[in-house]
């Protein structure tokens, strides 16, 4: 393969933690394989007379601690259409400026590669893009409509509200059947988003873990079981989740096999999707993780995966 030249569109880099950053994982490995790696903040991106520009600079990633874990250059207004691939990897929340971005690196797709497409990004946030798996998912909701939240809740006892477009398990709210804390917090929430909520069924198999699978190019490559605290409903990792690798079940490939399809066609290279005993919960197609925390616990190394698969298609 000869050598790309590639830019990751990311948070600012001095930012991350290293050894949990999927988006540094794949900086490494790509640096690793001889290729040019850069990168720079959504916040410099610019179209103007069709041509889209960033503030970027060269950048080189060493596998060491914060603080240690890179060298940059100078910053530069660059034509991003002169890169081969540009990685969207910029964490939620999904807002007007996240789809802004999605809209302006559309016009240099795909021409220049960008991962995971932008149009299919824009039009799949992770908790819309499920909703194509009615059968797959818990009993779910969709609205802003107290009158229909509250007729959800007396039908199933126990339920998960959450903001649409959040992201890491921030906002996420349990109320269990007779809480008096519902209205309160529909009130909350309409101070808070302006978009609609979505609530769900409980599910007590969180208890067991909630499953974060890897899937490449439409095919599952790895799990990684995230077990919550005693004083917790979330399993997020940053929120006290016990992380361990886990075999995906028949049940895990089965929803894997009847969603690979629909990855497939929108071109999705890397997506992670979230499984909670027999249903799928998210589909994460904006920056999926998990990649660090495989390798670590004993999984493969899905990094170079990845870019067998970009490599492929350049």
């Amino acid at each position: 393969m000869s050598k790309l030249n590639i830019a990751v569109q990311m948070d600012p880099i001095e930012m991350i933690e290293p050894k949990g950053d999927s988006s540094f994982a794949l900086m490494l490995e790509a640096q690793a394989r001889g290729h040019d790696v850069s990168y720079y903040v959504p916040g410099t991106l610019a179209l103007e007379r069709g041509r889209v520009t960033a503030q970027v600079a060269q950048v080189e990633v060493f596998d060491k601690p914060k603080g240690e874990h890179f060298k940059r250059g100078e910053f530069v207004e660059t034509d991003l259409s002169t890169f081969d691939v540009v990685l969207l990897r910029q964490d939620p929340p999904f807002n007007m400026n996240y789809i802004t971005s999605t809209h302006i690196l559309e016009r240099i797709h795909p021409g220049t590669l960008v991962v995971n497409d932008p149009a299919h990004v824009r039009n799949a946030p992770e908790k819309i893009l499920v909703t194509e798996f009615p059968d797959l998912m818990p009993p779910t909701l969709i609205t802003r409509d107290r009158t229909r939240i509250r007729q959800f809740r007396d039908q199933h006892g126990d339920i998960i509200i959450k903001p649409l477009f959040g992201n890491g398990g921030a906002g996420v709210f349990f109320l269990r059947e007779g809480d008096q804390n519902l209205v309160s917090l529909i009130e909350l929430f309409e101070q808070s988003f302006p978009e609609p909520f979505m609530i769900q069924r409980y599910l007590p198999d969180v208890r067991k873990g909630d499953k974060r699978i890897i899937i490449i190019d439409g095919e599952p490559v790895a799990g990684l079981n995230r077990i919550p605290s005693e004083s917790e409903a979330r399993s997020n990792m940053h929120v006290g989740g016990r992380p361990e690798l886990s075999d995906l079940t028949p049940r895990e490939l089965e929803i894997c096999a009847a969603i690979g399809p629909a990855l497939k066609a929108r071109d999705f290279i890397f997506v992670g999707i979230d499984v909670i005993g027999d249903y799928i919960t998210e589909i994460n197609v904006t920056s999926p993780t998990g990649l660090r925390e495989i390798k670590r616990f004993g999984g493969p190394d899905i990094a170079p995966m990845i870019w067998d698969a970009i490599e492929k298609r350049r």
